[in-house]
């Protein structure tokens, strides 16, 4: 089949892995899929190398407008009133019904997938219009806790009410989510649940990678407990910081191993100073997507502070593809995908000190973290690459 990807993110960070993931999973199977992405938004494109940023190739020159444009979008996220950013993006229907139907008729689609986005109405109606099978996969809504506030929360749900009952099938991303949209609305279309997944040609176990950067970092005899992302509250990293700073010089053989950026970072940054453990905890920074999985073989096990009782976390099933377990907390979304002390450990959800105690504990247990990591990277082959998401969204036509 020929498949149109319709997203209208930035198609970065989490959700870029996500597109990317979905559409080789697709592909794989042997499907044809064409990505339809905001200008300078393009999942799929690769970031400029040393030698052609110098060289000033011609390709570089013609990306210029597009990223112009996503820049300005960019800007109108974080900037804008939340009232206006809405009309924006109710506006932006009418740009999509042009878009969408240029699309299908130069890609010759046989159906639509898209990643659904509050008051994005346009591509389920113009697909009902047109007799066109289309998927939604419902990573937002309406109806969950958002780190951006609604302002009209009364028409977002209306008309999501009828997006999600008008659409061809559902995907989301955790049971809990499919759950909240049903009691909610009652009628809506059919629906799958699949969480995230991995991608193991981008997550490869590499020993002699791994022994080469702990010798770099100088954590060759340590316990590496590692975390990636963003460094933001809700994922918790900041207070789990906080907490086991003051223990760690009671445990010399544990070492932190702190991957990524955002508003927590100086905090965290001086909190570790405050605590005179910067021998302790390694704060790199953001790291090029290619070299994650570098620093994933280098790590013993994953530590994931915090979470929510929709979401589906993207690193615990990269921690997993590498054979790392992680210490989560037991959110349904999280439960449906980890068996406690098999695949990784869970701790009741919003219980700090248990996390804390948790964490301490598992890293005195040498062979526990080996057990369970290769029951992890032995879970994900099996059932969590992303040719299983593809397979399962593909049984809603």
């Amino acid at each position: 089949m020929n498949i149109l990807f319709h997203h209208r993110t930035r198609g970065k960070g989490a959700e870029g892995v996500h597109i990317r993931g979905v559409t080789k999973g697709l592909r794989d199977l042997g499907h044809k899929v064409s990505i339809l992405s905001l200008p300078g938004a393009e999942p799929e494109s690769q970031p400029l190398n040393k030698q052609n940023i110098s060289n000033k190739s011609a390709q570089a020159e013609s990306a210029k407008p597009k990223k112009s444009l996503l820049a300005s979008l960019t800007h109108l996220t974080k900037y804008t009133p939340e009232f206006i950013f809405e009309f924006i993006e109710l506006a932006f229907n009418l740009l999509s019904l042009f878009r969408l139907n240029n699309a299908v008729k130069q890609e010759n689609s046989d159906i639509i997938y898209e990643r659904y986005s509050l008051f994005l109405i346009a591509s389920v109606w113009w697909a009902k219009r047109n007799n066109m099978p289309i998927i939604l996969e419902v990573n937002d809504s309406s109806l969950v806790h958002r780190v951006r506030k609604l302002h009209f929360v009364s028409l977002a749900k209306k008309l999501e009410r009828w997006i999600f009952k008008n659409a061809t099938g559902l995907v989301f991303i955790s049971s809990e989510f499919q759950q909240i949209a049903q009691q909610e609305f009652g009628e809506i279309a059919p629906s799958i649940v699949s969480p995230n997944a991995a991608d193991l040609d981008a997550f490869v176990l590499d020993d002699a990678k791994a022994v080469q950067l702990r010798q770099a970092l100088n954590i060759e005899d340590k316990v590496v407990i590692g975390y990636v992302g963003a460094f933001v509250h809700w994922h918790g990293i900041d207070w789990f910081v906080d907490m086991i700073v003051d223990k760690l010089k009671d445990n010399p053989e544990i070492v932190l191993l702190l991957i990524g950026d955002g508003v927590s970072y100086q905090p965290i940054k001086n909190r570790v100073l405050q605590a005179d453990v910067q021998s302790q905890v390694i704060l790199t920074g953001r790291v090029d997507h290619t070299e994650v999985s570098t620093y994933l073989s280098a790590m013993d096990f994953g530590i994931l502070p915090d979470s929510n009782n929709y979401g589906s976390p993207m690193k615990l099933f990269e921690f997993m593809a590498m054979a790392k377990g992680m210490v989560a907390p037991n959110f349904t979304p999280i439960t449906e995908v980890v068996k406690d002390n098999e695949t990784s450990w869970l701790f009741p959800a919003n219980d700090r000190r248990a996390c804390i105690e948790k964490t301490l504990a598992i890293a005195k247990d040498k062979i526990a973290q080996q057990r369970v990591g290769i029951n992890a990277r032995t879970f994900i082959e099996k059932e969590r690459q992303w040719k299983h998401n593809a397979e399962q969204l593909l049984s809603l036509i």
